[in-house]
């Protein structure tokens, strides 16, 4: 068992880039495990032996599938948003007023609340964005979760998790005991299938890379590469912004931090231009709707006008 273990933890690192140890024996064993369960395997040695036979690559993609479904939900870490909405989307805009222009990447856009939560973002700011084109392009390597990104169907539970009461309200509608984003928020975001280790200059330029929680699974060399192939697709003076735990420590990139915004990265010729900024758009207030029975999450401000953007 020991040794097909570390085959199994090889076989992660070599196809998708993440690095697994012993200290993660029981995450990687009880996300196989339905696999070998449903193909009735002996066990983790017999799947491991299957994995590298080509008759097998569906299986091989589960496995691969299995072990990066990670944690997401609206909004998450709300500092990331809060620099999208008051820094990086006004200075850019400043910016782009010839072009008006931008493009953001959404990384690893796991079942789509992150990059959903940009394009509600961008609608805050419609008044200012008439007449701009503005696209969303959201990655991630799993087909699964990119199926249910662009259902952009959530449960009870998902959408209470991060999601302020007012966007459910103004960007959902209900469908039995589930929540699915307007088609309106969805048109916005268009969902592709990537491996972070394979090329992706085909994605062409971004002005914004939100590329969260994902580096903490590469090894330093693999964690430096794949910078460096975004930083070469980022704008001069474009911004990259990283998971609450991950930093450049130790690597080396031409990313450097923002000066005053921490998790938010630019090019090093960037570093010395100052960032403009201005108020993030106000809104008329207007009373709040009636929460849905059963939504347990706080009301909070009033919820502004629906507007669209592009």
């Amino acid at each position: 068992m020991p040794q097909a273990f570390d085959a199994l933890c090889e076989y992660l690192r070599r196809h998708s880039g993440l690095v697994m140890d012993q200290s993660k024996k029981y995450l990687v064993e009880s996300r196989v495990m339905p696999i070998i369960r449903r193909e009735r395997l002996s066990g983790l040695d017999e799947l491991v032996a299957l994995l590298n036979k080509p008759q097998s690559a569906k299986i091989a993609k589960d496995v691969i599938e299995a072990m990066t479904i990670n944690e997401t939900y609206f909004f998450r870490d709300k500092a990331p948003f809060d620099q999208f909405r008051n820094v990086t989307l006004p200075a850019l805009m400043a910016a782009r007023q010839g072009e008006k222009r931008l493009r953001i990447w959404s990384a690893a856009a796991s079942t789509g609340q992150e990059a959903y939560s940009l394009a509600m973002i961008l609608d805050e700011f419609s008044p200012r964005l008439a007449g701009w084109k503005i696209e969303i392009v959201a990655t991630d390597l799993s087909d699964q979760v990119l199926e249910k990104a662009r259902k952009g169907i959530y449960s009870q539970f998902e959408v209470q998790r991060g999601l302020p009461a007012p966007m459910l309200l103004r960007h959902f509608n209900q469908i039995g005991e589930s929540w699915q984003i307007s088609d309106h928020i969805r048109s916005k975001v268009t969902f592709r299938q990537l491996n972070l280790l394979s090329d992706f200059t085909s994605l062409g330029r971004f002005d914004i890379i939100f590329c969260r929680n994902v580096l903490i699974y590469f090894d330093a060399a693999r964690k430096a590469d794949i910078l460096a192939r975004m930083t070469r697709v980022l704008a001069p003076d474009g911004f990259v912004t990283l998971g609450a735990s991950e930093s450049l420590i130790g690597l080396k990139t031409d990313l450097v931090s923002h000066p005053e915004q921490r998790g938010l990265f630019m090019r090093g010729s960037a570093a010395d231009v100052q960032t403009p900024r201005f108020a993030p758009p106000r809104f008329e207030q207007q009373a709040s709707p009636a929460l849905p029975a059963g939504f347990g999450a706080a009301a909070l401000a009033a919820s502004s006008r629906a507007r669209t953007f592009g």
